[in-house]
């Protein structure tokens, strides 16, 4: 069977997806050739970025994990990808199988395996939407029927917001889900950053530019204004593969000196409004 006749209803063979580029980077086979393409081009220029796509995974999966042995119970991670071991219910749910959580993405490949990974898994679902219109996913029945807003709830933007354009306004959506998340509640976002190398930053941007890939590399500052009504813990906005929340935690791996494209990462708990 060839590729194109693999592609499932909607997907356009010739537009690069984040999200299958991400599994690309991680090793996955969920793929297509245009995604392979644009993830060579960056690598030429930034050998290092599959270990970054490593590190940015095994943030997620330490901040949840993290989280989880706080107390959380409720997850809901935004722009999910393709599923990939350790997943977010895998590891909270190692914690406490009392976990729920949400997957979300608009990208229909997802959804296809989210569909075949969640079947006959109560307290998880996947549902296709878009965080752009945070309205949509709060009145999702799948997302009502699991996630209560009046309890703390984790909600996970891992290298998502920088594909979300400036006029598309990604405080803004950050601040849709803030409002809603209870005390206690914490943001888990990475953000690929301005600081990276300026050749990188140009073959990603050249690769991309008109396609739902495209990306907005945000700087320091930026990036921190996203978190505006959270206070970050641990180590604050850090490069990835540097993030740790206690001296326990698992060693993410190692890059040799400062890596061409940098992730940096953070985990923001709400403010109390009191």
């Amino acid at each position: 069977m060839t590729e194109l006749e693999r592609v499932p209803p909607g997907v356009d063979p010739s537009v690069p997806s984040s999200a299958r580029v991400y599994d690309y980077l991680l090793g996955g086979k969920d793929n297509l050739a245009i995604d392979r393409a644009v993830a060579d081009k960056l690598l030429a220029v930034a050998p290092d970025t599959r270990l970054v796509a490593v590190a940015n995974r095994r943030f997620q999966v330490e901040a949840v994990r993290h989280l989880a042995e706080q107390g959380l119970r409720q997850f809901i991670d935004l722009g999910t990808g393709i599923p990939t071991s350790l997943s977010i219910h895998e590891t909270a749910r190692a914690v406490s199988p009392a976990c729920r959580v949400i997957y979300v993405d608009y990208d229909p490949v997802v959804r296809l395996h989210a569909q075949v990974l969640l079947a006959d898994a109560p307290g998880i679902a996947g549902i296709q939407a878009d965080l752009r219109r945070p309205a949509e996913i709060f009145a999702d029945p799948n997302v009502t029927g699991l996630i209560d807003f009046e309890q703390p709830v984790c909600v996970l933007m891992v290298g998502v917001l920088h594909f979300v354009m400036d006029e598309e306004d990604p405080a803004g959506i950050v601040a849709a889900f803030r409002e809603r998340m209870a005390p206690g509640s914490h943001l888990v976002l990475s953000h690929a950053m301005a600081e990276s190398d300026p050749e990188a930053i140009a073959q990603l941007t050249e690769a991309t530019a008109g396609s739902p890939a495209q990306s907005r590399f945000r700087t320091r500052e930026e990036v921190l204004a996203l978190f505006d009504g959270f206070e970050l813990i641990g180590p604050g906005l850090v490069p990835v593969q540097d993030w740790r929340i206690g001296a326990d935690d698992a060693g993410l791996p190692l890059l040799d000196g400062v890596p061409r494209l940098r992730v940096d990462g953070g985990v923001g708990r709400v403010l109390s409004t009191s």
